[in-house]
């Protein structure tokens, strides 16, 4: 596992626990709005957290601690992303994955086993607006809408998310994303903030104006939609 951050305590990240999160190295996408260019593109190796110092953590934690979100980058990225979570699993944690669902059948193979308990999936754009959106140029974007299709069967508590931008998102396009993720249980419309540390330029926030309008489009397709990050 190459973790390169450890948030020791989190009241949001993990909805209803108290956890810590995990942030793993590297993501597949380049979204220009992603706020962590360094730790999606060039990981610094001299921040890399050992496998035994995040363990130890945790056996500190015990009974303080309810649970873990593994979040990046993308963790499904890790090629012992399971083997990992297994251990953490073994301490009593309970587990909340992020992921972008370009890893469908790795999705599924860790809810199968019942490794984790919450998935918070970022669904970026409509799928007209995806490339632009993940940075890349003719994305196919089968691999998502399959992860989407997988999680609206309700095999885990889920949540979908996005985060709005004027460049990426209007109301046509948002509408296109709501009839996608047609009857999930809850989305969330997030706010972008620019860290000084984005992928890309020239990208501007939606005004809460705008993302309460967003909101109300989405009720049409979901059954809970709520704002972060304003």
């Amino acid at each position: 596992m190459n973790i390169q951050g450890l948030q020791k305590l989190t009241l949001l990240d993990f909805p209803g626990k108290m956890a810590c999160t995990l942030f793993t190295a590297g993501c597949d996408l380049r979204c220009p709005f992603c706020h962590n260019s360094r730790l999606v593109i060039h990981p610094p190796k001299e921040t890399e957290y050992s496998e035994e110092e995040i363990l130890s953590f945790l056996d500190k934690r015990i009974g303080i601690l309810e649970g873990v979100a593994f979040t990046g980058g993308e963790p499904l990225m890790q090629p012992d992303i399971f083997e990992f979570i297994q251990k953490v699993r073994d301490k009593g944690y309970k587990i909340k994955l992020d992921t972008n669902g370009t890893f469908p059948d790795k999705l599924k193979r860790i809810v199968g086993a019942g490794l984790v308990d919450y998935v918070a999936m970022d669904v970026k754009a409509s799928k007209k607006n995806y490339p632009p959106a993940v940075g890349i140029g003719g994305y196919d974007t089968s691999k998502v809408d399959e992860s989407i299709r997988f999680l609206l069967e309700n095999h885990v508590d889920y949540e979908f998310r996005t985060t709005v931008v004027n460049e990426f998102h209007d109301d046509e396009s948002i509408q296109e994303l709501g009839r996608w993720i047609k009857g999930a249980k809850r989305h969330y419309i997030q706010a972008f903030k620019d860290s000084g540390e984005l992928i890309g330029f020239g990208l501007t926030a939606v005004t809460k104006e705008k993302m309460l309008r967003f909101r109300e489009i989405m009720l049409q397709y979901v059954d809970e939609c709520e704002l972060r990050g304003i």
